[in-house]
């Protein structure tokens, strides 16, 4: 008779509040033979607050393709087993896709147990579109990349989620400002489900200002929540660069007067917009 195998669950634990922990997750964490943990010291401490005594074993970026093998091979030979991660729903910037992939190809049942994800979480009370989002996770630590990225993602017409590390929010929040605009609509999540959750909902520009006036504490697990580029930003940003586009031609070669009323002319636009565009342009130039 050929012997039955295992099972692997895919089970969300709190993000900080331990009451939200479901009972599915409860009694699945209780019957498995094994739970697989990013950080066994760390999750053993959930485990104790709930009475749960199954054995942990460690399961992280370091040692994810070795320990793969024998986990999948402990499910083949009849264990169930699970996979959490430190916080939240595993897999979210989190280790275990390799192991949930080898799971699937050795013909093993892969069962997600729902539960707590700061992703959703600050969606939910970000009041901006949720339709359709991206999440970024981190960007580069690095400024140079970080504002590369940055640039690409500005047109970006969704709403977008970032996670971020306390030490870098405010320098974070002064690169979205720059290059996204400081009236975009943000909102930024800060140690969701714990004792000091704090939801801020603000431009850009004004979540700026509170980080460095120190409103915003740049402590804990930080989600940052940015809606995406308007019809209405679209239409400005193509505007703006078709007035540039047009006075870079014409400032080299006439006087900035004769480049407004010229560009009025071509464009349509309002004199007072190409006055202030040219005027930036020219000061640029003379840096």
């Amino acid at each position: 008779m050929q012997q039955e195998i295992g099972k692997l669950y895919v089970v969300a634990t709190p993000i900080g509040n331990l009451d939200d922990i479901s009972q599915r997750a409860r009694d699945v964490l209780s019957h498995v033979t094994w739970i697989a943990a990013e950080d066994t010291r760390h999750s053993r401490v959930l485990l104790e607050h709930l009475g749960i005594t199954t054995p942990l074993v460690s399961y992280h970026e370091h040692n994810e393709r070795p320990r793969t093998d024998e986990l999948i091979e402990k499910i083949r030979q009849g264990e169930n087993g699970a996979l959490i991660s430190d916080a939240g729903t595993p897999l979210i910037s989190d280790p275990g896709y390799i192991l949930v992939a080898g799971a699937h190809d050795a013909g093993i049942q892969v069962v997600p147990i729902p539960g707590a994800c700061s992703i959703i979480a600050a969606l939910s009370v970000a009041g901006v579109p949720t339709d359709k989002f991206l999440f970024e996770g981190f960007l580069p630590a690095k400024a140079q990349a970080r504002r590369q990225r940055l640039s690409k993602l500005a047109t970006f017409p969704h709403t977008m989620v970032f996670f971020e590390a306390p030490h870098r929010l405010t320098s974070l929040l002064a690169d979205c400002a720059e290059i996204l605009t400081p009236l975009r609509q943000a909102t930024l999540a800060r140690e969701i489900t714990k004792k000091f959750e704090s939801i801020y909902r603000d431009q850009l520009g004004g979540l700026l200002e509170r980080a460095e006036n120190g409103e915003i504490v740049s402590k804990g697990e930080c989600v940052l929540v940015i809606q995406g580029l308007s019809r209405q930003e679209e239409s400005e940003t193509s505007h703006e660069e078709e007035m540039q586009r047009v006075l870079n031609i014409l400032l080299p070669e006439v006087s900035l007067k004769q480049a407004v009323q010229i560009a009025m002319k071509l464009t349509g636009f309002a004199k007072n917009a190409l006055y202030d565009c040219a005027t930036k342009l020219q000061k640029k130039s003379e840096l």
